[in-house]
This record gives C-alpha cells, structure tokens and sequence, in this order.
C-alpha cells in the first residue's frame, strides 16, 4: 500500500482521473523561490544533503521537534551526518506530509524505493550520491524530467533579471520568468529602507527624492519585468491594515523614513496603503496577476533569528482580522475599475469562508478572476489541500481554480504536484461516489486536467 501507483486514491473514479488525466500534466509553477542563478549555471550537487535539506525549513522544524541540535541542522556538522540527522528523524514523522514526500521525492527523483531510516541511511547515501554525480541530475535535468514548462521566480524590483535573459535566450524547453516582490518598497519601516531606495534608483538610472519619484521607478521596473515575461506580482502581507492619505502626506512620510526618522503606525499604514493602491494600478494595466500572501507571523524566536536570520523555521500563523481592510482594498481599486486578476491566499485556513465570500463579490469579465489561493505552507498537507477544495468548492467555481504551486526552494519540490493532484482526484472521486457528480469521463477529466495545467496556461498568458 505505501506509496503505490493508487496512494491517496480511495474509489475507482479517483484512480481513473489521476492515471488517465491528472498524471499526463505538465506542471506551471507559478510561484516558487528557486534562484534563477542555480537554474541558469545548472551545476551539479555536491550531495543528497545539498539537494535534499539545504534551505529546507520545514525538514529543520521536524528535525528541531525530535531534538536533533542545531549543529547538525544548520550548523557545522558534515553533509553525512546532517542527512543521517534527517534519517533518524523521518521514522518518527509517520502522519506528517513530510513523511510521504521524503519517500515520493526518494523514489521519483532517485529511483530508490527504501524506507528512510537510520539502517538504510548509508545505503542510501552511496546509491544517491552516485546518481547525483550524473548529467541527469542537474538543476535544468530535473525541471525538464519533471515536465514542468513554466517556473516563476521571486524577485525584488531591483534586480536585474540577468539570469532570466539568459534563460530566455539559451533554454528551449522551459520558461523562467520573473515575478515582482516589492515587500521592501512597502516596508517603510523596516532596517535598510533608504538603503534600498538608492539600489532602486541605480536599476531605473535615475534619482528617487520623491514619493511620486519611486512611484514612477516602480511602475518603470514593473515595464522591464514585462518586457522579460512577467505576469506576476506577489506581496507578503503578514498585517494587512487600510488608511488613506493625500499626496502631500504620503512625501511627508516618505521624507522621514529617507532621513531616518521614526513613523507612526499610522503613517506607516497609510504609506503601505497608498502605495499598494499604486501598484495594484499598475498590475492593472499590464493584465498581471496580483498574489497576496496574508497572516504569516514571522521570526517568533528572537534568539534564533539573531543566530540564523530569516527564513530559518521560525514562522508561525498570524490570526487578525482581514476582511474589513481587505475589503477596503479592492473595493478602492474596482471603483476606478482597476482591480487586476488577485489570488488570495492565507496562512491562517480560519480566513477561508471569509475570503471566499470577498472574492464572490468582486468577479468580473474574467473566468476565476479572483481567486482563494492552493494551501499554502502550513497548509499544504493533505488536510489543508482538501480544506481549500472544499471551501472553495462550496463558496465559487472550483473549474476555475488555477492549482498547486510548489511555493519552494527545493528542486525536489515538484512531487508536490503529483500529491496535490492525487488529494484533488481524491476528492472529486469521493463527490462522485456519494452521487453528488455523474459518473461522466469527459466532464470530470476536463476539470481535473483544467486545475492541473490548463487553468494556469490560460489565466497567467504566458
């Protein structure tokens, strides 16, 4: 049963749609945070520990629960003993998704179909290893192997995007494009602000001493990301608040936190506000796709992320209240009608009803223009996948639903796929089974290929 062609498919119509549909898919991931330099140069690993944990915060969060010392998560012990670390650990996770995915990714990425313990480490260390040696297993290897045909980066609007020339112009068989993250231009009041302004004014070679002057190096930057391919903006939004300001405030504000003043919460709020507003404006009229990632509640552990930084394992689950100023937001921008395409996701899944209540009430001309977002994070577990299908199932239109992201670091991530797909075949096999859907190939094969791929293709126009 572990791990068999027919995991996770629990009625006859479930494995039907898989094999027959959902399998056959190629993958669009459309928000990842794999480096375009990694892609691009395409070396080798050094190890299964270098492809496997490094940058893996969930892996160090199981590892950091069953005792393991930092030492041999983050620190200064050896590639083998870090992944022995991780042998001893998975054996201890049965009931946790990282329990299936350590073994999916084993097998597919591997071909090493091994229980992960601490007998079988060293066996497979060397039959790992010696795979990893091979062409095969490059970076563009693995993309192309997993069939995917499209990967979004990350990226700050100050970036160059070298990488993603490059690509563009010697990689024929994938696409990397570029995203647009402008978390440092809304976070006014964090360490480094002025700093990266001026980084801002040397990508667009001119001067920013203005409000309006950064406006207009971002929408400049939001034109050069188009030029390579761009469709996409992602925001964090770990607090989402709403307050509006006129234009001679808004230089106000923007004046303080240049000299290195303190703001207000109030200012910094209006400041995120308006500029957001600004940009959603922009998204607007390049017919991008706007994401905002809402609720993560990040660097809970003072100590550790003075010891490590971010991005370390030490996020938690925000839990305020979004709807009113959520609501604030798009209704500002559909009263001019410049509300682009916006996926929502939240980290905190007691958000769902809310936000797919909001969303039906701001559709328009567009199949599935706003959408309530894959699992994510926290979220994409078995559990979270089937909760998001099911809200939004029951609250919209689940055909239009443009799927799973890997949201990931890791080039092993794209088994991700494979497992949101069997829970989505899963699922819909279960509606069928209870006489909710008929029992009709080409309508539930179109649906399950439409969330898989074709929703992707179309809603993005890559």
């Amino acid at each position: 049963m572990f791990l068999n062609d027919d995991f996770l498919l629990s009625t006859d119509w479930a494995k039907k749609l898989y094999h027959d549909h959902a399998a056959q898919m190629p993958i669009i991931d459309y928000h990842c945070h794999l480096d375009p330099q990694e892609i691009y140069e395409n070396k080798p690993f050094t190890s299964i520990t270098e492809a496997w944990l490094k940058g893996d915060h969930y892996k160090w969060r199981l590892m950091r629960a069953c005792g393991i010392p930092e030492s041999h998560i983050t620190g200064d012990a050896s590639d083998y003993e870090k992944f022995l670390a991780w042998c001893q650990t998975v054996p201890k996770t049965i009931g946790n998704p990282l329990y299936t995915w350590t073994h999916l990714e084993l097998k597919r990425f591997f071909g090493i179909d091994l229980l992960v313990n601490e007998e079988n480490a060293k066996t497979i260390w060397e039959q790992a290893n010696k795979k990893i040696t091979g062409t095969s297993f490059k970076r563009r290897e693995i993309i192309k192997n997993a069939k995917v045909k499209v990967i979004c980066t990350t990226d700050d609007p100050a970036d160059d995007l070298s990488y993603h020339q490059l690509l563009a112009e010697e990689e024929p068989d994938f696409k990397v494009l570029p995203s647009f993250r402008p978390d440092k231009a809304l976070n006014i009041d964090q360490k480094g602000f002025s700093a990266w302004i001026k980084a801002l004014a040397e990508s667009t070679g001119s001067d920013i001493s203005t409000y309006e002057e950064l406006i207009a190096a971002l929408g400049s930057r939001i034109d050069y990301f188009h030029s390579l391919g761009g469709r996409l903006s992602d925001h964090a939004l770990d607090v989402l608040r709403y307050k509006e300001a006129d234009a001679a405030t808004l230089d106000s504000i923007f004046q303080k936190a240049c000299q290195g003043m303190s703001l207000s919460l109030e200012e910094i709020d209006a400041y995120r506000t308006e500029t957001l507003i600004r940009l959603i404006h922009f998204y607007h009229q390049y017919d991008w796709t706007m994401q905002l990632h809402i609720h993560a509640y990040r660097n809970c552990n003072q100590v550790m992320f003075d010891q490590l930084g971010p991005d370390t394992g030490y996020d938690g689950i925000n839990d305020l209240s979004i709807t009113i100023p959520l609501q604030k937001l798009l209704n500002r921008a559909e009263a001019t009608n410049q509300l682009p395409k916006t996926i929502l996701y939240s980290l905190n899944p007691n958000d769902y009803p809310a936000l797919t209540a909001l969303i039906g009430c701001f559709q328009k001309d567009i199949k599935g223009k706003i959408q309530l977002g894959s699992g994510w994070w926290y979220n994409d577990t078995r559990d979270g996948m089937r909760q998001q299908l099911s809200q939004f199932a029951n609250g919209s239109v689940l055909h239009h639903f443009v799927g799973m992201l890997t949201d990931s670091r890791s080039f092993l991530s794209y088994t991700r796929h494979e497992y949101f797909r069997r829970v989505l075949c899963e699922f819909i096999g279960e509606i069928v089974a209870r006489g909710e859907a008929p029992e009709d190939e080409a309508l539930l094969g179109d649906l399950v290929e439409a969330i898989s791929y074709t929703n992707a293709e179309s809603y993005f126009n890559f």
